[in-house]
């Protein structure tokens, strides 16, 4: 059920509408009025979940909710206008379903960072976003803390998804086709020590499990990952997983799980 689903965004009137439209800004003052605060648009099809993500952060100073829009093609129009930093973007919308709408902001808007919800843990469509240009994931049922938090690590650059659930994700999603040929990317430039974190890295381990695993520092196994997402032309950690499954480097488990 939408309450404004007869209310068509089409760019012509204010963004700062309250009472027509469903996309709907709620920026008080000009950009860059709070210099510290994240500015965050929320997209989402149903009310209730746009109204309670937005009652959520509100509170918090680091955070200002400049906007909501109720399906994909909105989110694109209000993110043009309204120049979020983040976009907390369910996958499964009408219109323009969240893969798409995250594409066209990754063409369009590049600084706009987005970050994936979805009802489901294991959504078909999760990877689809993170190669569409996503930096994270969430369900819809995380903590309030877990929510910001995702959203400051994925403004700050850096993918939210959790190790092992984006591991999860791929083995069950990704398979790259028998006899295929090597991807595009060019793994030759990697030196073998790289070889080693990138393959850690996919399997699930994070950051302090990889330098344990081969005794060296955390530092210098984030100079390495640095260096590996240069090598593959990737932006983060869940490209580079996903380039990891694809490259054949790591193996999808048949029968996921």
């Amino acid at each position: 059920m939408n309450a404004h689903g007869d209310s068509p965004v089409n760019g012509d009137g204010p963004a700062g509408t309250h009472d027509g439209g469903s996309m709907r800004s709620d920026d008080g003052g000009p950009a860059g009025t709070v210099a510290a605060s994240i500015r965050v648009l929320i997209a989402d099809d149903q009310p209730l979940v746009r109204r309670g993500l937005s009652l959520i952060l509100s509170p918090d100073p680091s955070f200002k909710v400049v906007g909501e829009a109720e399906n994909g093609e909105q989110a694109v129009t209000a993110a043009r206008l309204l120049r979020p930093d983040v976009v907390v973007m369910d996958i499964r919308m009408p219109v323009l379903d969240g893969v798409g709408a995250t594409q066209e902001l990754a063409r369009t808007l590049p600084s706009c960072r987005v970050l994936a919800l979805s009802t489901f843990d294991m959504d078909e469509y999760v990877v689809a976003a993170l190669r569409a240009g996503a930096h994270g994931f969430l369900p819809k049922d995380v903590s309030p803390e877990e929510l910001g938090a995702a959203i400051r690590t994925v403004h700050a650059g850096e993918a939210v998804v959790a190790p092992r659930l984006l591991t999860r994700l791929i083995s069950t999603y990704v398979r790259a086709p028998v006899g295929a040929p090597p991807p595009v990317t060019d793994t030759g430039a990697l030196t073998p020590r790289e070889v080693e974190v990138w393959r850690l890295m996919a399997t699930g381990l994070d950051n302090t499990e990889i330098a344990r695993a081969l005794d060296i520092s955390l530092s210098t196994v984030k100079n390495y990952i640095t260096s590996i997402f240069g090598k593959l032309d990737v932006r983060d950690r869940a490209q580079a997983v996903i380039a990891a499954y694809e490259s054949g480097l790591v193996t999808a488990r048949v029968g996921g799980g």
